[in-house]
């Protein structure tokens, strides 16, 4: 009897054309899985082979296999034989998912779409929708798991898959906290853009002018503007509430970017103390400074602000 944790995860995901395959198997690579689309069912086992006498050394990572009408020599009575043939194997936990569709649904869809159903040849798209349904019936009949579409947005089916299907741990957001000056242009990738320009500006103070926001005497001359504590909590506790959300959502990567004219003082300084008070909340923030070392010149600057 194997391990536990040499025991291979396999999932395959079927269902109706246009019911969301393709989302799904996006999603579940999103959370780690290998995924395999329109594979021919019938090789699974050569798919799946070990060597005599081998055994995995290692966990290796879940596979979700994608197969539907479209697959060459497609016959869902064959593919429950052989499933249940591979489900004897002790290294292996096979899965089926199925995904299922309103009739209706899925004709708006490929009106949408103007693409026509595999299997209505010169019919309207309702006739080759019923002729499906009545070839997979066995298959949804069969299936460990049903998830059914109609109402579903893409998000809605991303989420009913990484619930039935994720880790009980999100895998963790990548956080980025960002310093940039808008006289160099905005970060074209940033989802949370702050304008630190309300602060007062230290490149006006002729001993702060050479120093950045990593500097103690720019840090102490910021936090005299009347504006700062209360900016900053109120920044701090937005990120906090909306980081976990995102990472609810599956949100591989989030990018909060502060910015300032030259991108050397305020912003600097505002991200470096933003990513602290994250840390202390538990997140692992990388911490970029675009314009750190750019020269500081009083014609981006503006006026005296």
């Amino acid at each position: 009897m194997p391990q536990e944790s040499n025991i291979q995860r396999i999932l395959l995901v079927t269902g109706l054309l246009g019911a969301g395959k393709t989302t799904a198997l996006r999603t579940l690579e999103d959370m780690g899985w290998e995924a395999i689309d329109n594979f021919p069912i019938r090789l699974l086992d050569r798919l799946l082979e070990t060597e005599p006498g081998s055994a995995r050394s290692e966990q290796a990572a879940p596979m979700a296999i994608g197969f539907d009408t479209r697959t060459r020599g497609f016959d869902p009575k064959r593919t429950i034989e052989l499933v249940k043939k591979l489900s004897q194997r002790p290294d292996l936990q096979i899965t089926t998912l199925f995904l299922d569709c309103a009739g209706s649904e899925l004709e708006r869809r490929y009106n949408e779409t103007r693409r026509r159903h595999p299997m209505s040849e010169d019919k309207a798209a309702a006739t080759g929708i019923a002729a499906e349904r009545e070839l997979l019936e066995p298959l949804r009949r069969w299936a460990d798991v049903v998830i059914t579409t109609s109402n579903f947005t893409t998000n809605d089916l991303q989420q009913a898959i990484r619930s039935q299907f994720g880790s009980e741990v999100p895998a963790p957001t990548t956080l980025t906290i960002s310093s940039f000056g808008f006289s160099r242009g905005t970060p074209p990738l940033a989802d949370l853009v702050f304008d630190m320009r309300f602060l007062a500006n230290p490149h006006w103070v002729d001993e702060l002018r050479p120093q950045t926001g990593r500097d103690a005497p720019v840090g102490d001359y910021i936090r005299q503007d009347p504006a700062f504590d209360e900016a900053f909590s109120r920044i701090r506790d937005l990120l906090l509430l909306l980081l976990p959300r995102y990472q609810e959502q599956g949100k591989a990567y989030v990018h909060v970017a502060f910015g300032c004219t030259g991108g050397r003082h305020r912003s600097v300084f505002m991200g470096e103390q933003i990513a602290s008070a994250l840390r202390d909340a538990g997140f692992s923030p990388t911490l970029l400074h675009r314009n750190l070392a750019s020269r500081a010149a009083d014609m981006l600057e503006g006026g005296k602000v």
